[in-house]
């Protein structure tokens, strides 16, 4: 048999051949060229993700010190010099539990008055080891700070918000992330005048340790750290850029090649069955679309923890701004309101401070599971930082659905929350603004909504405001009135007391009588108490009001033949423990005698069921300061917290006295309020007696004492001193007859 083939079958087969070989080297080159686009993909996007990871962490720097350096105490202990508390909440803390390398605080002449390295307090003259890369950006925040404050009195509402962070290279070489921040205060009850202010300074090495963090959450094994592009063979770098473009240093790492590794893996198998090229290649294609699915969820991941709170998984703020362009556009072309909503927690420092961190972090994930599920899937809940959440409401047809949202977050927020063992009840302030207008945009609106939850917290807390345009003037009204205020107190101008007398039921004596506060305004006239005491209360005034009235009222009284004198006080006063040293001092300083002083305090106080509250009544009323519990009636009227604190006097709220002679109800519990007080040896006082019947009334019922309109209205110091002369040389009548009705 020949076996020889022919020309022809040589042919065909050197054809096949030729055709078999040229179908390999096209498909192993097509699989070369393929591997090598997906590789390269997958470095990019391990480099796109080791930027974002430096740039996460540059980001988070400014809001982490801005937890500490946005606060009213945080400006007040740096003035005093409080160096504990500074080391406690602004250095060695901010070091610690942030991780900041380096922490200093520069004051007013950028000199250095407290540092920390590695979550320990250190000597400040370690600041000239890094003075000469920081001085640079010292002095462009300073630059800035005084350009937006300029001609202004406070500067805390013009460099809030303020800062300068830079990537710079040490003088060992080594880069670090460089954060400044102007140290404000959180609230108008501070001032702070432009270039007073102390700068908080956070340095963060980019080093292994930054390397290792980005490395772990974004999966990319190995990264390191080089001052050198030590790129080689095996392994890939990314340079890390200051804000000038400048290259400060590398990262490195092996980079995770999904194609070639796959190659490597089927090699052997390709080589050993060739005959099966077309099976093995259609596994390729499928492992090939498994590795591009596998790139694809890796890219789909590291999109998600770009735009989404690492600790909630609610979007970040950065999501939540272009969420609010889409909202904005979307309600352009359709016409329906937009609405949005700011919110932070109320106490949420308190469980900070009091349960830790980890629990402080439970609090924030589980308020925004009841956030999310208090909105719709069109909506957007964000956490723009800290304690502060933002809420996107779309496609609204009038302002009641956000205002129904608003009051709904409010009350989930006020439900306790369990966590770790503890019922925590916090509460949230929500600021609103809902729009239909196609000119807004989304950086007014935060401001608009900003102002409305700053209008929220000045009521009270745990309620929700709707911005309206009204607030930008309220709020600078409000303000100009507390410098006003401000003003009043430290020049003693303006403000006066006027005196009620209180009168003896049997002998129409003059037993005493009510200090009142005045404030003439030199511009708005008269104003009511209620305006100003509330304005002292919310800007942290009441001590320095509360204060200067009971001296005033004390040095009146000493003067005078008045057997005493009673002083209102706000329960906020009773927050300080040394408050009744406070009064103590008070009467050492102007002569009057505890006995001759009575200090009139609200139900509200006792309700409070304070430790703190009862010790300082029992203080004051072993020196023999009498305590008078006013209004009584209108609250709760307990009995057992009349004998828990110790109360030596009831007042029956006028509202009462006005209905008697008319209501039949009303005037058994007034004989009522009389017989209890005579049971638990307490004088009684009814205000508001306006009428003959009223005094006849309430003298067969047994009260002690009356005071209101019938027998004198509030009158000067003058007056009422003229009045006592006048008593003194002519004994009142056994029947009590109405006084001078003096104004003021």
């Amino acid at each position: 048999m020949n076996t020889r083939q022919s020309p022809l079958s040589r042919q065909i087969t050197n054809l096949s051949i030729a055709f078999a070989l040229a179908l390999i080297a096209a498909v192993g080159f097509l699989g070369w060229w393929a591997a090598s686009r997906i590789d390269d993909r997958s470095i990019a996007r391990q480099a796109r993700a080791v930027q974002t990871g430096l740039a996460d962490i540059a980001a988070r720097i400014p809001v982490e010190q801005n937890s500490s350096a946005i606060w009213d105490d945080a400006v007040l202990n740096l003035r005093s010099g409080n160096a504990p508390w500074i080391e406690e909440n602004l250095t060695v803390w901010m070091s610690d539990y942030f991780g900041h390398d380096e922490v200093y605080i520069l004051d007013s002449a950028n000199e250095v008055t407290h540092a920390a390295h590695d979550g320990a307090a250190s000597d400040p003259a370690a600041y000239e080891t890094v003075r000469d890369v920081i001085t640079p950006l010292v002095t462009t925040l300073r630059d800035a700070m005084a350009v937006a404050s300029a001609d202004e009195s406070d500067s805390t509402a013009s460099v809030t918000g303020l800062g300068v962070e830079d990537i710079v290279a040490l003088p060992g070489g080594e880069p670090a992330i460089i954060s400044l921040r102007p140290i404000v205060p959180s609230s108008d009850a501070v001032q702070q005048s432009p270039g007073s202010e102390f700068v908080h300074v956070s340095i963060r090495e980019i080093n292994d340790k930054v390397a290792e963090e980005i490395s772990k959450k974004y999966a990319i094994d190995g990264i390191g750290y080089s001052q050198f592009d030590a790129a080689d063979g095996d392994k890939v770098a990314s340079p890390i850029l200051n804000n000038n473009g400048r290259i400060i240093g590398f990262f490195t790492w092996v980079p995770d090649e999904p194609a070639y590794a796959l190659i490597r893996e089927t090699a052997p198998a390709l080589a050993v069955a060739l005959a099966f090229s077309a099976l093995a290649a259609a596994l390729l294609l499928g492992r090939l679309r498994r590795t591009s699915a596998m790139l694809e969820h890796s890219r789909a991941e590291a999109s998600y923890l770009a735009f989404h709170d690492a600790l909630t998984g609610v979007p970040n703020r950065a999501l939540f701004e272009d969420r609010l362009e889409q909202a904005l556009a979307h309600m352009r072309r359709s016409g329906a309101m937009v609405a949005l909503h700011y919110l932070d927690l109320d106490r949420f420092k308190h469980v900070n401070d009091t349960l830790g961190h980890p629990v402080g972090d439970e609090l924030i994930k589980a308020v925004a599971q009841r956030l999310s599920a208090c909105v719709s899937d069109v909506d957007t809940v964000a956490r723009i930082g800290g304690d502060e959440f933002a809420i996107i409401q779309v496609g609204l047809a009038d302002t009641s659905l956000a205002l129904s949202l608003a009051q709904t977050v409010v009350e989930v927020i006020g439900a306790p929350f369990e966590l770790s063992g503890h019922e925590i009840r916090v509460g949230a302030s929500v600021g609103v603004v809902a729009t239909s207008d196609a000119a807004s945009t989304g950086e007014e609106l935060m401001r608009q909504a900003d102002i409305a939850l700053y209008s929220a917290k000045g009521d009270g807390r745990g309620r929700y405001h709707l911005f309206v345009d009204q607030m930008d003037e309220n709020v600078r009204d409000q303000r100009g009135l507390e410098m006003d205020l401000r003003s009043a107190l430290a020049n003693e101008e303006g403000l006066g007391l006027v005196y009620q007398p209180i009168y003896d039921t049997l002998s129409s004596s003059i037993v005493g009588a009510e200090a009142l506060v005045r404030w003439d305004h030199p511009t708005r006239g008269r104003l009511s108490p209620a305006t100003f005491i509330r304005l002292a209360e919310d800007r942290g005034l009441i001590d320095q009001l509360g204060t200067w009235v009971l001296t005033t009222a004390c040095s009146f009284a000493a003067g005078t033949s008045l057997p005493w004198v009673a002083v209102n006080v706000s329960p906020l006063q009773f927050r300080d423990e040394h408050y009744a040293d406070r009064v103590f001092e008070v009467l050492e300083q102007t002569g009057l005698p505890a006995r001759r002083l009575e200090l009139e305090i609200t139900e509200g106080l006792l309700l409070q069921n304070s430790p703190l509250v009862q010790s300082t009544l029992n203080r004051l009323r072993a020196r023999g300061i009498r305590v008078a519990l006013d209004d009584f009636g209108t609250g709760y009227s307990s009995i057992s917290y009349l004998r828990t604190y110790g109360v030596d006097k009831l007042k029956i709220d006028q509202s009462f006295t006005s209905a008697i002679g008319k209501d039949q109800e009303i005037q058994g519990i007034v004989r009522s309020i009389i017989e209890l007080g005579r049971a638990m040896h307490m004088l009684v006082t009814a205000e508001g007696v306006e009428t003959t019947e009223q005094q006849r009334i309430l003298a067969s019922m047994g009260c002690d004492q009356l005071q209101g309109y019938l027998l004198s209205r509030p009158v000067s110091a003058d007056a009422l001193t003229e009045t006592l002369a006048s008593n003194a040389a002519s004994p009142p009548t056994a029947n009590l007859q109405p006084a001078s009705r003096f104004t003021a």
